[in-house]
């Protein structure tokens, strides 16, 4: 009954509006009613919305008011942390020198906080907050390597220690630039081993160890990184670091084969002649421009390694030996093999240099590096007078 009476009013019902101007009286009216089932519905509507809004809001509230009574409870406690200065955190670390000896191994690859953790299990540190707090303060350096320690010791302390690279044990060292013989003296050191272990399997033509390409020769097939030495063998550390760098070579997209060996080739003189890596570039097209004419390399690198000795110490008599096969200035045409192990800047910039007509080249200025290029040899000769009254007033 109550419906029908409420449906019969809604449709018949005739309101009275009083739009007179300025009468006091219209603003202590109250809002119009529904004139239509449908605005009833309507406003039925709005004000449903109106209170789920009023609830989300309120719970808005309450889950603030918790999470800023979670996060307050956490500032509490890290300000009781702090020393009475206010200005620093109270952490947790060793005070002494240290108790039982023992040794810890970083890895290649491991960053401050993972060494951290390690540090902290074997107790040589007393919280990793601390260790890595002295590594930033020290704005250290951390080497791969094994090391002598000691537990219980001040973070501060192991710090100076694994960042130290002359205390690392048990890894090797494969520097860009560096020849063979320098790498495999340094992997004997690291490992305990002889040289001459070494020695015997870069004699041996690396049978199963270097890919077709280098010829039986290591040099310039060692990837510059460090390994870990340690109870391996001489064989296995080298087949580990040519492994290491075929796969980088692959990473680059050096072209296999010959060409590979090639651009090898050409990227270690670029590694030993040029003082600046932004001209590795400009070596390697200087390389092959003459290539092109026919004309000697001229590289004292090249005949430097062919002597086993650096290019300072070099004598006219070998500069003018043409029976040693790595006398560029005699023999035309790139050295029978690489004469280091050149980085990956060397190697790029050999698979891509830039183009230029120059044809010599020399270091002007021994302090900053600066190398110039030319075409003609007059300024070669131009240059090269720069080289000697630069040098001459350093001297």
């Amino acid at each position: 009954m109550t419906d029908n009476l409420n449906d019969f009013f809604s449709d018949n019902a005739q309101w009275v509006d009083d739009t007179s101007a300025g009468s006091s009286f219209d603003a202590a009216l109250p809002p119009q009613p529904p004139k239509s089932r449908r605005d009833m519905r309507k406003r039925r509507e709005q004000q449903r919305r109106r209170r789920y809004v009023t609830i989300i809001a309120a719970a808005v509230v309450v889950i603030l008011v918790v999470v800023g009574g979670f996060f307050g409870v956490r500032m509490v406690k890290h300000l009781r942390q702090m020393n009475a200065n206010g200005s620093q955190i109270q952490i947790e670390d060793y005070t002494g020198s240290g108790d039982k000896d023992t040794t810890f191994t970083v890895e290649t690859g491991q960053g401050a906080a993972e060494i951290a953790r390690n540090l902290v299990k074997a107790d040589i540190v007393k919280s990793e907050s601390a260790f890595t707090s002295a590594v930033a303060a020290a704005g250290a350096t951390l080497y791969p390597g094994s090391y002598a320690l000691k537990t219980h010791m001040k973070a501060a302390d192991v710090v100076k220690i694994l960042s130290d690279q002359s205390k690392a044990g048990g890894f090797a060292e494969v520097k860009a630039g560096e020849r063979v013989s320098d790498v495999i003296a340094n992997a004997a050191k690291m490992s305990g081993k002889d040289v001459s272990e070494f020695q015997a399997v870069i004699d041996g033509g690396g049978a199963g160890i270097l890919p077709d390409e280098a010829g039986g020769k290591f040099e310039g097939w060692l990837e510059p990184g460090s390994y870990s030495v340690q109870d391996k063998s001489a064989k296995d550390i080298l087949k580990e670091m040519v492994t290491a760098r075929v796969s980088k070579l692959d990473t680059l997209g050096v072209p296999d084969g010959s060409e590979r060996e090639r651009i090898m080739n050409i990227a270690s003189i670029a590694e030993s002649e040029a003082c600046n890596p932004d001209d590795y570039g400009k070596v390697a097209r200087v390389i092959l421009n003459r290539i092109d004419q026919d004309m000697p390399l001229g590289m004292d690198s090249t005949v430097a390694y062919g002597f086993n000795t650096t290019g300072s110490k070099l004598t006219d008599e070998q500069l003018e030996d043409g029976s040693n096969p790595y006398n560029t200035r005699v023999n035309k045409g790139l050295p029978p093999t690489p004469i280091s192990n050149p980085g990956d800047s060397a190697i790029q910039a050999a698979m891509n240099p830039p183009e230029g007509k120059w044809l010599y080249f020399v270091t002007t200025n021994l302090k900053t590096g600066e190398t110039k290029f030319v075409e003609t040899e007059d300024e070669f000769w131009k240059i090269r007078d720069e080289y000697k009254s630069n040098n001459a007033n350093a001297n």
